[in-house]
């Protein structure tokens, strides 16, 4: 669908200038380089703190503007499109993060001046979006290793993959899969030790590494993907399928797809909510949210 308003459209730019680690003053300069100003009016906006871009978002809808670009990563991503979710305003991204998980699902460029010329455009698609315990997500939600991850990589000062990478090293050895009981809303009910399992939206935690090969951002659905950890003879193919787009055929990972469940574990834990994470109690409560969120993408897409 195309947007095609009789007036000019009102682009609100939320920017985290921590993503990434790249200068908010280079990414400012590319916007207004690149912006169609003849389409459109636009405001620039930056975030102070956490939680900060929620607030902008709703902010901007509450002023009119017909679209809300969250300029960051994804839980910047996140944030902005809490405020949009069952909106009429549009999501449009530019992604500066490490993983930036969505925008590649979803073929969103990674440079700057192609993703604001998609903008310009402002071609979208409803798709779905969820919630655990009522924190909503776009992407990737998740218990486990992959919580213990996300914690870790928000505590440290570093950015990017590599930062990721000895995160992981470092943890996975000693990390001891816990038990989940899954109880499915279609009926099934799965009781087993988990390395991880991931709520998937999306397909990917980021970083082109896919989780959930299957993973349709408009079907009604997620895919939950429950994984078992890995011996370390079976790691090098693991990590190969995940970059394969073929995680599905590792031993150990089971892909339900669902409409909702819920989730026990025997204690409080982190749960990952699109990168970030979120300590929440032992039962977890999943929902979709089918086609509650309008965002800009590629015309190919």
């Amino acid at each position: 669908m195309v947007a095609t308003p009789k007036n000019k459209r009102k682009v609100c730019f939320i920017v985290n200038p921590l993503a990434g680690g790249k200068r908010k003053d280079s990414v400012v300069a590319i916007i207004e380089k690149n912006i169609h100003t003849g389409l459109q009016d636009y405001e620039i906006r930056f975030t102070e703190r956490a939680g900060h871009a929620t607030e902008l978002s709703r902010e901007a809808i509450e002023q009119g503007f017909d679209v809300v670009v969250a300029v960051g990563g994804d839980g910047t991503i996140n944030e902005v499109a809490r405020a949009l979710i069952g909106k009429e305003a549009i999501l449009g991204i530019i992604p500066l993060g490490s993983g930036n998980g969505l925008a590649r699902h979803l073929g969103i460029p990674r440079h700057v001046s192609r993703a604001v010329r998609l903008i310009n455009k402002a071609n979208y698609m409803l798709i779905d979006t969820a919630e655990v315990n009522g924190h909503p997500f776009v992407s990737i939600a998740g218990t486990g290793f992959d919580a213990l991850v996300a914690k870790e990589f928000a505590e440290n000062k570093k950015r990017g993959f590599i930062t990721y990478f000895n995160i992981i090293r470092n943890r996975l050895i000693r990390y001891k899969p816990k038990k989940y009981t899954l109880i499915f809303d279609e009926g099934m009910q799965i009781t087993d030790r988990a390395f991880f399992i991931s709520f998937a939206n999306s397909n990917q935690f980021g970083y082109n590494t896919t989780i959930a090969p299957n993973a349709r951002l408009n079907d009604g659905l997620l895919d939950v993907c429950i994984v078992k950890k890995p011996r370390l003879p079976e790691l090098p193919v693991v990590i190969n399928l995940l970059f394969l787009k073929r995680i599905d055929l590792a031993p150990g990972v089971t892909i339900v797809q669902s409409k909702g469940l819920t989730v026990k574990r025997k204690k409080a834990r982190p749960v990952n909510i699109d990168g970030e994470a979120i300590k929440m109690g032992k039962k977890l409560r999943v929902n979709i949210n089918p086609l509650s969120l309008k965002v800009i993408i590629p015309e190919n897409e």
